[in-house]
């Protein structure tokens, strides 16, 4: 004869082992932000351990909402975007809701048939560095409870990492060490943080009286630098300010194979904080918070999906942590 199939511990036996209502029980897992925290630490550890799973569906039916975000990136090998992924996500389990991963591999098409897709299964989504128009997001804001990262469209709440400013600090950076002509690796075309960080360099160059050869657009991936090296020397560029780390590691690997050396021979920059004290030297980059910009945005997102319709917006700053890769310019 078939086994029969255990018994699932219910939300009803779970409020009778913890001594708590049932809707106490229900409460811990839709909005635990109105009980005391050590009711909801006191419940879950009883749910746990009876092995009880919130039903999903029957929440939906009940209140509305399935129990799900979702959170699409342009490119889920970029280091960039990992820990962005892995605070929403914990922000989100927080709240017991679950967290769906989309990846649009860099395509304006493939980002608005997922953003259709997860309309359907999702109660909104955090949208990170979006390749889509400005139109193009404000609707699908209107459609769909929508948090943007590192994109900056007004009448949609959104996380800004505020990279220009560090870069602005690395032109200075490089200028007070003699630099005279620096070259600005360019992320992809449609990125509006690489806009953000090209203007901040082009302008802060000016003022500084140092001249900028702007190479791209590059897909911020190791190859793509590493390709890339070989334009930058034939510049004669004494610096190299880049897009991204991932970027700028593959410059340290290009000039290192062409028998330059950093920063003796040639100073680097990157941006993001996410490979520098991995590459050898330590790359002298710009420290952009995305933990906590993950965090946030999924805290705009609930608040949306609760009702409250109210624009956020949250610039982050994002410093110029100096290490080794750059030094005087050569003589």
């Amino acid at each position: 004869m078939p086994r029969a199939r255990p018994e699932l511990p219910t939300l009803k036996k779970v409020a009778a082992a913890a001594g708590v209502s049932a809707s106490t029980v229900s409460r811990v897992y839709s909005h635990p932000q109105l009980l005391r925290p050590e009711t909801v630490t006191r419940v879950r550890a009883v749910a746990d351990e009876l092995g009880y799973v919130p039903h999903h569906p029957a929440r939906a039916l009940k209140t509305g909402r399935i129990g799900a975000i979702a959170v699409v990136v342009p490119d889920i090998a970029n280091p960039f975007f990992p820990p962005v992924i892995r605070a929403a996500e914990d922000r989100a389990h927080d709240r017991d809701i679950y967290t769906l991963l989309a990846d649009t591999d860099e395509m304006t098409e493939k980002e608005v048939t997922l953003l259709v897709q997860l309309q359907r299964r999702t109660d909104g989504v955090v949208l990170v560095s979006s390749r889509l128009s400005t139109e193009a997001i404000r609707n699908r804001s209107t459609l769909h409870p929508l948090v943007l990262v590192n994109r900056d469209v007004e009448g949609v709440s959104r996380v800004l990492v505020d990279t220009a400013a560090g870069m602005r600090e690395a032109v200075d950076h490089l200028a007070d060490l003699a630099h005279r002509h620096v070259v600005y690796l360019a992320g992809p075309s449609s990125s509006w943080s690489d806009g953000q960080r090209r203007a901040a360099v082009l302008d802060r160059a000016q003022r500084r009286g140092v001249r900028v050869t702007v190479l791209g657009p590059h897909r911020p991936e190791h190859d793509e630098g590493m390709r890339a090296a070989a334009a930058v020397l034939e510049t004669g560029a004494t610096a190299v300010i880049a897009f991204d780390d991932v970027l700028a590691q593959g410059v340290l690997a290009g000039c290192a194979a062409a028998g330059v050396r950093i920063p003796q021979e040639m100073s680097l920059i990157g941006c993001d904080d996410i490979l520098a004290v991995r590459t050898a030297p330590p790359l002298t980059t710009v420290r952009g918070p995305s933990r906590q910009a993950g965090a946030l945005a999924v805290d705009f997102l609930l608040r949306l999906i609760d009702g409250v319709r109210e624009e956020t917006v949250e610039r982050l700053p994002a410093p110029l942590v100096v290490r080794e890769t750059t030094g005087p310019a050569p003589a």
